[in-house]
């Protein structure tokens, strides 16, 4: 249960996401039973979304291992591409090769139907399956450690009544010594937390719930926290932003221009439900958590994550070189041109519809990747399940070369109060050639498109 791959190391997950109940009580008291989930909203998917009659042994508890299922958003990875729910064989790239996400279905042969509840709590604190092999730290229990052992047995119980898939996943292909899973036993003696959460007593329930959601079934950190050369995540800059999956998890600090400094809780709040709001909407790998996770959870939860992600201290101010002021008159032009009918000239958007681009965290992230990738590939955005979005963020690789692209990102990066470096040709050619994506076809001398 990852929220997305974790590209560029071991960790894996994206975006924000939470879970359960409000106010928060110590890990060594039992938790009170969740909300019923057809309090919840509605989701296309089918497998979190159909109520759970009374009349069904342990009702309660599968209700709260259902809710906890979408919190830990099982569904973005352990599902392959036209497969099963929960199947897994979701192929992720790292740069050690491929790992294959598990079939966590209730079939007992190939996913984990025949686990005990101690099997399953061993997994998720200690990253040992069910016959003592080390797992690999793609899956996040470095993260899910600190998760109750009454919450990790509703979500067990849960998973055992869900439809049975006969499927086994392909086999990793991970380069030498990583294909012995022995060699993960040293990176669990350096890196791996103790213990379940242990709530903060200066701190608000609602804070701590938050902290419990966002730093353990969430695993926020597995993509918008920077990772050592281990892959373990660096404790000292927590949410500072990464690189994932050819996109960028932005900074979740309190940086004003890079983070979340200047939006209020309920900012966050309608973001991680709706998947848009007025200072942004959600694209690529987090509109994917948005629809499959965070959209389900009880507003309760959702103010608990926020009140957590809005304590966090901002991170420092980076300077940046003045842009060229050519790429900006260049890129001022393409603007006009491509952008201006949905954002409008002044970059102040089209609520709801169009995100507004003065002042806007995502398009001043250190790394301009994010927005690269949306200019050259596009992303449905704003998706979630209670008010799926019919809108798009289009193509323009097949209309912009490198060098365009790069003046009109460096424009939009220091318009309307923005501040960020600017772009060269190179850096977009370099994201371009990773998507696999073509240039224009018909170019003038200049390298402009005609």
């Amino acid at each position: 249960m990852r929220r997305h791959s974790r590209l560029n190391k071991w960790t894996c997950a994206v975006g924000v996401a939470l879970a359960p109940y409000a106010g928060l009580v110590h890990a060594d008291a039992p938790l009170p039973p969740l909300p019923a989930h057809a309090d919840a909203p509605l989701t296309p998917v089918g497998l979190l979304s159909q109520p759970i009659p009374d009349s069904t042994p342990n009702a309660a508890q599968l209700r709260r291992g259902q809710y906890l299922v979408a919190v830990g958003d099982c569904l973005s990875c352990h599902v392959r591409p036209g497969g099963e729910p929960l199947a897994g064989g979701l192929g992720m790239e790292t740069p050690f090769g491929v790992i294959y996400t598990a079939n966590i279905s209730s079939d007992p042969r190939t996913g984990i139907g025949s686990w005990t509840d101690d099997q399953f709590y061993r997994a998720m604190h200690d990253g040992i399956g069910a016959n003592g092999e080390h797992l690999y730290p793609a899956f996040p229990y470095a993260s899910f450690r600190i998760v109750t052992r009454e919450d990790d047995d509703a979500i067990i119980a849960f998973l055992r009544t869900t439809p049975a898939v006969d499927y086994t996943p392909p086999k990793n292909k991970l380069d030498f010594p990583l294909n012995f899973r022995s060699v993960v036993g040293a990176w669990n003696l350096l890196y791996l937390r103790t213990g379940e959460y242990q709530a903060d007593p200066k701190q608000s329930a609602d804070w701590n719930r938050g902290a419990y959601l966002v730093n353990g079934l969430g695993h926020c950190g597995g993509c918008h926290t920077p990772l050592n050369a281990a892959g373990a995540e660096k404790t000292s800059e927590p949410f500072h932003g990464a690189r994932i999956e050819n996109w960028f998890a932005p900074d979740l600090s309190g940086n004003e221009r890079t983070g979340l400094g200047l939006w209020s809780t309920t900012d966050i709040v309608e973001y991680l439900s709706n998947g848009r709001n007025a200072r942004a909407s959600a694209g690529g790998p987090m509109a994917e958590v948005i629809g499959n996770s965070t959209s389900l959870l009880n507003a309760a939860d959702l103010l608990a994550v926020a009140v957590y992600l809005k304590s966090q201290a901002p991170t420092s101010v980076t300077s940046r070189a003045a842009p060229e002021p050519g790429a900006m008159l260049r890129g001022a032009a393409i603007y006009t041109d491509v952008c201006a009918s949905c954002h409008l000239q002044d970059g102040i958007g089209q609520p709801s519809l169009f995100p507004r681009l003065g002042h806007d965290a995502m398009v001043q992230q250190t790394d301009a990747i994010g927005l690269e990738h949306l200019i050259l590939a596009g992303a449905r955005t704003g998706t979630s399940s209670r008010r799926p979005s019919p809108l798009a963020m289009p193509s323009f690789a097949w209309k912009l070369t490198d060098a365009q692209i790069a003046d009109v990102a460096t424009y939009i990066r220091n318009s309307w109060g923005n501040e960020a470096s600017g772009l060269s040709a190179s850096d977009v050619e370099q994201v371009r050639r990773h998507l696999k994506l073509e240039t224009p076809r018909f170019t003038n001398n200049s390298g402009d498109q005609e």
